[in-house]
């Protein structure tokens, strides 16, 4: 079996599905990664929800400006027309209906499309959904990075989503580092997976029924450090 997806390997697969001319928002954690790896030549509006529109790749060491910063706090470039702006603005993009596409990390997805991402239990962490919820509901796609498994094992795909849910059959895709899966009206269809993984092994790692499309393909991604 191939090796599994990095997490920066599964943002550049990402950024490979998103379209010329869309409004993304990056959410806090791996979704910061994806606007480092857009194709060349394809023009994006990176989002931020506190306030930053036209993110370009992370700054350079030594380059960082405090002012100009993503979701998850870390530096970032502005590209040419870029701005930045008030918190209130920038959700009243994301209730407007202005994101195409919002990219958020997840703890379960279930095989309808609901997210859990905001709340884990025995977290030490101060639970607080921020601008998921929003993100979710008003966003015109949602796209999920995330592990296939927990690190015990535990399956993160499934039948329902045993967290307090974020938002209801919101999702539409899956980006993980063993396969990329769909979310469509009856059930969840498995796009791509890496070479040397079947879709039996695969199944014995999800809570829910999975399928392969009837174009799937091999998985893979650029050795990235």
């Amino acid at each position: 079996m191939s090796k599994p997806l990095s997490r920066m390997q599964i943002a550049w697969r990402v950024a490979q599905d998103i379209d010329n001319g869309c409004v993304v928002n990056l959410g806090a954690g791996m979704p910061t990664m994806v606007s480092d790896f857009l194709p060349a030549g394809r023009e994006v509006m990176f989002h931020a929800e506190n306030g930053i529109l036209g993110i370009g790749p992370r700054a350079a060491k030594g380059k960082e400006d405090p002012d100009v910063i993503n979701a998850g706090g870390q530096a970032v470039t502005l590209l040419p027309g870029g701005s930045y702006f008030h918190h209130a603005d920038s959700f009243a993009m994301i209730r407007g209906g202005h994101i195409d596409i919002a990219v958020l990390g997840a703890y379960e997805v279930s095989a309808q499309g609901d997210l859990a991402n905001w709340h884990l239990p025995d977290s030490n962490v101060t639970p607080a959904v921020g601008g998921a919820m929003d993100l979710a509901a008003c966003a015109h796609r949602l796209f999920v990075m995330m592990d296939y498994c927990s690190r015990d094992g535990t399956p993160k795909i499934l039948k329902q989503c045993t967290l307090p849910l974020t938002a209801r059959r919101c999702v539409n895709s899956i980006y993980t580092d063993l396969a990329v899966v769909d979310v469509i009206a009856d059930g969840l269809v498995v796009r791509e997976i890496i070479e040397g993984l079947d879709l039996k092994t695969l199944q014995d790692k999800t809570g829910a029924p999975i399928r392969l499309a009837d174009n799937w393909r091999i998985l893979s991604a650029p050795d990235i450090s």
